[in-house]
């Protein structure tokens, strides 16, 4: 199984855990954030680059690598990817690098599926 594999069923599995109990706040934060990134003034693809960026920022790899995901379903190009990659860099400085080398290697295991 390769990473991005892994990381699709490991996140579904322990997703469907955590909404199986039945907790109204996490129902609401999980139904908060799919509405945050639905069609609005601000269109999908932009929204998804811009949470990548935040989660390289915020150096969540889970994060990365969903962004990553979506981005990938959505067609953004690898020149795309690479100006946000930049611009997290840029944001969140040096720190950042360890999540950028990781989030390359996800970006291309992407590419490759």
């Amino acid at each position: 199984m390769n990473i991005v594999e892994s990381f699709n069923e490991y996140r579904s599995q322990m997703n469907e855990k955590i909404l199986s109990s039945d907790n109204i706040i996490l129902k609401r934060l999980f139904n908060l954030d799919t509405n945050c990134y639905a069609a609005g003034s601000v269109d999908v693809i932009t929204k998804e680059m811009i949470g990548l960026a935040c989660s390289m920022v915020l150096r969540c790899d889970d994060c990365v690598r969903y962004h990553l995901g979506k981005c990938k379903e959505l067609g953004v190009s690898n020149e795309q990817i690479y100006e946000v990659f930049a611009i997290a860099n840029l944001i969140g400085g040096t720190i950042v690098i360890p999540h950028l080398r990781r989030a390359v290697e996800y970006w291309e295991a992407l590419q490759e599926a």
